[in-house]
């Protein structure tokens, strides 16, 4: 591939960082955190979702201690320094955009539905959790396989 570069640094995305991009940051770091830097952040600041931490705990995945934190607490913190920014909604996107203007980043949109909006009992609420989070599992384990190769320009 002319022109493509490792990915190194993953940042994934949502609008709270409470369900969706501290999800995908657990399942990313089980799976390739030996071998990237994996972070994530809302557009705003959120509460860990504890359903979310039940899901991954399902899967043997142990979520460490996470606080939400906002796209400005990374900029401030670290800037945006990341190979591949993964966007996980639509306000997220588009914020991710706007941020990296003058970046290298390369920053895609993976539509992931939120299982907050589920109605229903407790176990069909979990269910819309257990999607999310196969969802997610199938799209880590293909995109950063492959981004440990070559990051696609």
């Amino acid at each position: 591939m002319t022109g493509a570069r490792k990915v190194q640094s993953v940042l994934f995305t949502c609008t709270m960082n409470a369900i969706r991009s501290p999800m995908a940051e657990a399942l990313a770091k089980h799976y390739f955190g030996h071998a990237l830097y994996i972070q994530s952040a809302g557009v705003e600041r959120g509460t860990f979702d504890p359903f979310t931490a039940i899901v991954l705990e399902e899967a043997k995945i142990h979520p460490v201690e996470h606080r939400p934190q906002t796209l400005d607490d990374i900029f401030e913190t670290e800037g945006f320094n990341f190979d591949l920014i993964v966007t996980l909604s639509e306000e997220a996107h588009q914020s991710a955009l706007n941020l990296t203007r003058t970046s290298a980043s390369l920053v895609e949109y993976w539509p992931t539905p939120d299982p907050s909006l589920a109605d229903g009992s407790r176990d069909t609420r979990l269910d819309a959790y257990r999607a999310v989070r196969d969802i997610l599992t199938a799209r880590i384990r293909e995109r950063l396989a492959e981004g440990l190769s070559s990051i696609r320009a």
